[in-house]
């Protein structure tokens, strides 16, 4: 099987990304099992749902969060592009600002939750995604050469991400653009390594979570 962005998740039982919000003091862990579960249920809701195919433009507008990464990779997974214009598909966080087509919204309320009512207009991702199949079956999958991101004038495909520096150890993160974390998650998931993504956090915050997480602070790519 060709080693695509779709293809290089190993679900694995060790943390790939763990989300902290210093300020709520919420703590999020996905290893490769939830991750792969997660990203399943995201790749059968854009397919099934909304039609998504091969190509198809889906704009993450969420921060860094962990449903930042699960969204990438769930993109990547049925091939679709991560881009920030000309978008079919737009996510948006609970501030609910997105003009494409298909509209998505997330509350980032802890633990995934939903809106108290699903918003008008949008389709709360926490009501309809859980539903989904957590096994996603690829009728067609992408090529190497498919684009992969197309965010603030960076392009790339997935051979091109596949192939910058892997990261095989465990690294401490501040919160940084969509073209970032997709960058960092291709160089996580190639070399085995693991994201601890800190929102919220000071410089004391942030040694305290590395040593807490046996993780690294001067992490490359950024």
């Amino acid at each position: 099987m060709t080693t695509t962005l779709a293809t290089v998740l190993t679900p694995t039982p060790s943390p790939v990304v763990t989300y902290y919000d210093v300020a709520t003091g919420e703590r999020v862990e996905l290893s490769g099992v939830t991750l792969a579960n997660w990203v399943a249920k995201v790749a059968n809701f854009l397919v099934d749902e909304l039609d998504a195919e091969r190509g198809t433009r889906v704009r993450i507008g969420l921060p860094s969060h962990w449903l930042r990464y699960v969204w990438i990779l769930g993109a990547w997974r049925v091939g679709a592009v991560v881009a920030d214009s000309d978008a079919q598909i737009g996510l948006s966080g609970p501030e609910l600002e997105a003009a494409e087509p298909i509209r998505l919204a997330a509350s980032l309320r802890p633990l995934g939750g939903r809106f108290p009512a699903e918003p008008e207009g949008f389709h709360d991702i926490a009501v309809h995604v859980p539903a989904s199949p957590d096994v996603f079956i690829d009728l067609d999958p992408p090529a190497p050469d498919d684009l992969a991101l197309d965010v603030a004038g960076r392009r790339a495909t997935h051979a091109e991400l596949l192939a910058a520096p892997a990261l095989t150890d465990r690294v401490v993160r501040e919160p940084g653009s969509v073209a970032d974390d997709a960058a960092d998650l291709a160089a996580a998931l190639t070399g085995g390594g693991s994201l601890v993504m800190v929102a919220g956090g000071g410089p004391d915050d942030l040694v305290r979570i590395a040593a807490q997480e046996h993780a690294r602070l001067d992490g490359p790519g950024r």
